[in-house]
């Protein structure tokens, strides 16, 4: 990832974090981002879990998160979740890779997912939350406490967890950013489990990987995501 990123870019890849979509599949217009927060109304409702083939008994990976997750405005398929079921193929890994990423999702809506989640018995979960948090300036105990509840609760259930991050703009002032980035180093500490800082770690700020609005990666940019959660993944798995 190219190490200089102009503040505007950066700023607009956290401020429309909220107006994603709900998932890959048909894509509508985008909403302008609000640094308020959205009105429970507002709130993308759950979109059904991809149905298991009858005959597919390969064990799970889920990645859950927010439109990072989801692969808004990425063609069907091209998200980076579908990359990593591709990778894991490649390297003759027998896995099912869930897409259960959400527009506008926060840790909080994470919190009220996660039963979810456990219910369909992941082996692993790829756990994506938090920018749309900072987005909205929300307390850094409260985004804090609610990724604690996803991690915890994933882990009780006996699923691996890897845990991906995002940053703040400098605008959001020194103070808030180290807080909301030490969340998830001290989350990855507190349950030993991977951690990847930067989700769009040589996406973000890269020419042709990402789309117009500099938020959301394209199908090249979701297919180096795959690859930086893949080095995570694969000590957590067997052939």
């Amino acid at each position: 990832m190219r190490r200089t990123v102009s503040l505007a870019i950066l700023t607009a890849l956290i401020a429309t974090l909220s107006g994603c979509r709900t998932d890959n599949t048909q894509k509508q217009p985008e909403q302008p981002a609000s640094t308020s927060p959205t009105p429970a109304a507002e709130t993308p409702s759950q979109p059904p879990s991809s149905p298991t083939p009858i005959n597919d008994k390969r064990p799970l990976i889920v990645c859950f998160g927010d439109s990072l997750t989801a692969g808004y405005g990425a063609e069907f398929g091209k998200s980076y979740p579908d990359y990593l079921q591709t990778d894991l193929d490649a390297k003759g890994y027998h896995y099912r890779v869930v897409n259960e990423g959400i527009s506008g999702n926060t840790t909080k809506d994470g919190v009220e997912r996660v039963d979810t989640i456990v219910a369909m018995k992941p082996t692993i979960v790829v756990v994506e939350f938090g920018g749309n948090d900072g987005l909205r300036g929300l307390r850094i105990e409260d985004s804090r406490t609610n990724l604690d509840k996803i991690v915890a609760a994933l882990k009780a259930s006996g699923a691996k967890v890897v845990l991906a991050g995002i940053t703040l703009p400098p605008d959001y002032g020194p103070d808030y950013i180290k807080q909301f980035d030490d969340t998830y180093t001290l989350l990855a500490k507190k349950y030993d489990v991977p951690l990847l800082p930067f989700l769009l770690k040589g996406v973000f700020g890269v020419d042709g990987m990402m789309q117009r609005d500099q938020t959301h990666a394209t199908a090249d940019g979701n297919k180096v995501v795959a690859k930086n959660i893949l080095p995570l993944v694969l000590p957590l798995l067997k052939k």
